[in-house]
């Protein structure tokens, strides 16, 4: 055309260089093309208008909703839109390839996006090329899909800030990986950098680690406006933001992108993702990095909950448990351990506590107050100071637990439709001797760990729990720990944790307390590793769909005996010992007394023998149930080494009438206790008392098994 002519009209050139028109307004729902477009878009060549039902048939589905995806960001972030759009025939066959350029908009008033465009055919990029990694179909959209897959699965998976951050900063977008990544938060009128990553850090503190939101840098404009920045170049930095360029500078990074954190349309922070090399940032690596910015702010956000949840946790345990190295108990040493369990807020029921008496005695409490949940844990805050307040008052053990039993019901008439009970066990230890005095609520009974590392439960009367009946009574039970010895108490989830029920949960819990040779510190460790460690270092229960348990330990070992000059005297002391009463109105607990026999006799060389035992102290204590009114008193003993130990087992009442050997008659129904004793132990005696009697009986261990081994004091 010569100088001076007018130019051709608009459409006459689009139409020379095989470029259509198409208009998309999504309140009426049309498509309207031009003659190109139709063409391109496999109609007949004509303007014409389009549903857009019609308009996606024409395009493969992946590629209509990409259109829609790049429309949102660029009106979000005010650019334009560029997206390749395979066109297919009716057969679902890709007969070409075209480049949709266009600047949408979006009308507040009709909720609306309105855009105007052009469509050009284009070659197909081969897969793999820089080309191919530019445009939204080929390899590189399958690498983008599954890159955002792993990246969305990593994040949910991320528990804390730092992991979050970790996983960011480990993340290989394709085609484009940032060289250097900074995360920040709002706080107030202030923007933080809460961590950073990338292999030019610079040492010491970050220039851009506080800085006001007014600030002119890109990062605190993203946090103000909640729109993203994308600077391509450091010519492209140095003119918009010229303040903070001298900052950035010295970095040494080609290319940065700036987007904001929001979570539900709150901006929260801002993301920095800096490259060594330039980036376009084409429609689609702002629509990845896009992606990833949602995705790391839900995964900031679900972290700080978590993070906000542990710190809870921390101040309510630092605040409910006590600190056991300000308990001081003369010649013991005290161990405790609490883990909470895994869900939830990892607040619980469970709890103990160590409390000095105004007697100068101390007493150990652990108790599980009903429910994982914080109404749980409040209740036990309140019980716990309930038991204290008692207890610093002089109570008794029984009277201390018939009191929080009182307060408990009257917490739980506050809300009828949620009751809640607890079950503790108190215990009141003298220092001086190592008595005990228990009193027992609906919870496990204590075991003690002997010298020799035999181990038993030790059974205790009890009474309900607490908070069902307000006046409900606890019977106290006796017991002495003996230097050298370790009394365990705790909740049942450290017995049931791992599908155990109480019987395989014990089973376990005792090999551990036999075996292990070290410090009471490292048995505490040992039986939380025991039922909470790793898969390897303990074993599932029968029960493996059981819902795990808080658990709360409490230790208490009582000292060796001292010289008095420096060193520790060694003891005669029996190597096993176990004391038991069976009253008269409690003729059951004679198969406890049978059960606690053979758990004192589980290494014995002999079966036989362990059987006569048996046999022999069931005989005696149902003698004087029988033949008395008293209680009988049961004292079993071994002494001496292995291979050469003495069994003695002694049974005291208060009846005055010594038993005498009969002979009864086959039909006879009693009268041949004193005739198997005099079968089957080595020795045996009957010992008048000032106020009662005692029959006793002697066996002495057989390492070959025939029941005839010999013993000699």
């Amino acid at each position: 055309m010569r100088t001076g002519e007018p130019l051709p009209a608009v459409g006459e050139v689009l139409a020379a260089l095989a470029t259509g028109l198409w208009h998309w307004d999504t309140a009426t729902g049309l498509v309207t093309v031009d003659a190109e477009a139709a063409r391109l878009l496999g109609l007949p060549a004509g303007q014409t208008s389009l549903t857009q039902a019609q308009a996606r048939a024409r395009m493969h589905p992946v590629d209509w909703n990409e259109i829609t995806g790049v429309v949102q960001l660029a009106v979000s972030e005010g650019t334009l839109a560029e997206v390749r759009v395979r066109i297919m025939d009716e057969q679902g066959r890709v007969v070409r390839v075209v480049r949709s350029r266009s600047k949408p908009s979006f009308d507040q008033v009709r909720k609306a996006y309105e855009l105007i465009g052009t469509l050009q055919e284009v070659t197909e990029p081969t897969p793999g090329t820089p080309a191919g990694r530019s445009a939204v179909t080929g390899d590189w959209r399958r690498s983008r899909e599954a890159f955002l897959l792993d990246a969305g699965r990593a994040l949910a998976e991320a528990r804390s800030t730092q992991e979050v951050l970790r996983v960011t900063a480990n993340l290989s977008m394709p085609g484009f990986s940032p060289d250097g990544l900074a995360v920040f938060s709002v706080e107030g009128d202030r923007l933080t950098l809460i961590g950073h990553h990338g292999p030019h850090q610079q040492a010491g503190e970050s220039p851009f680690t506080h800085m006001a939101l007014d600030t002119d840098y890109p990062a605190a404009e993203v946090a103000r406006t909640g729109r993203a920045v994308y600077l391509s170049s450091p010519e492209h930095y140095q003119s918009r933001y010229p303040l903070t360029w001298p900052l950035a500078q010295s970095f040494g990074r080609h290319s940065w992108a700036f987007l904001p954190l929001t979570v539900a349309g709150r901006t929260m922070g801002a993301w920095m993702a800096a490259f060594a090399y330039p980036v376009a940032f084409t429609p689609d690596e702002r629509s990845v990095l896009t992606t990833v910015a949602r995705m790391l702010a839900q995964a900031l956000a679900r972290a700080g909950v978590a993070e906000s949840e542990r710190a809870l946790t921390d101040g309510l345990q630092r605040t409910m448990l006590p600190r056991l190295g300000a308990q001081r108990i003369p010649g013991m040493s005290v161990a405790a351990r609490y883990v909470p369990t895994g869900g939830g807020l990892q607040v619980g029921g469970d709890w103990y506590d160590v409390i000095p008496l105004p007697s100068g005695r101390f007493a150990l409490v652990i108790g599980d107050v009903q429910g994982h949940d914080v109404r749980a844990a409040g209740l036990m805050g309140q019980l716990r100071i309930a038991l204290r307040a008692y207890a610093s008052e002089g109570h008794r053990p029984d009277a201390v637990l018939s009191r929080a039993s009182r307060f408990l019901h009257g917490i739980g008439d506050e809300d009828p439709a949620d009751p809640r009970f607890a079950t503790c066990v108190y215990v009141e230890v003298d220092p001086a001797n190592g008595v005990l005095d228990i009193a027992r609520a609906g919870h496990p009974d204590p075991a003690i760990r002997m010298a020799d590392g035999t181990v038993l439960a030790r059974p205790t009367a009890g009474g309900l729990p607490l908070g069902i009946k307000p006046d409900a009574d606890y019977p106290t039970t006796r017991l002495a720990l003996e230097a050298g010895e370790t009394m365990l108490l705790c909740t049942d989830g450290l017995i049931e944790t791992g599908g155990h029920d109480l019987d395989s949960g014990w089973r376990r819990l005792r090999a551990i307390l036999e075996e292990h040779k070290g410090d009471l510190e490292e048995l505490a460790d040992a039986l939380v590793q025991a039922v909470h460690g790793p898969s390897s270092h303990h074993t599932t229960g029968p029960l493996a769909d059981r819902r795990e348990d808080d658990i709360a330990m409490l230790l208490l070992s009582r000292q060796e005996e001292g010289c008095g000059c420096g060193g520790t005297m060694a003891v005669r002391l029996p190597a096993r010992r176990t004391v038991l009463t069976v009253a008269q109105a409690e003729p059951e607990r004679i198969a406890v007394a049978r059960q606690q026999l053979r758990e004192l006799l589980h290494d014995w060389s002999s079966p036989d023998q362990v059987d006569s035992a048996v046999l022999l102290l069931s005989e005696m204590l149902t003698n004087v149930l029988v033949h008395t009114d008293s209680d009988a008193l049961l004292v079993a003993e071994i002494t001496g080494g292995v291979g050469e130990r003495r069994l003695r087992i002694e049974v005291t009442d208060a009846g005055d009438d010594l038993p005498h050997k009969r002979r009864p008659g086959e039909l006879a129904s009693s009268g041949r206790g004193l005739v198997l004793i005099e079968l089957l132990a080595h020795a045996w005696g009957v010992d008048p008392r000032g106020q009662g009697k005692s029959i006793w009986f002697e066996l002495y261990e057989s390492v070959d098994g025939s029941g005839d081994g010999s013993w000699s004091p």
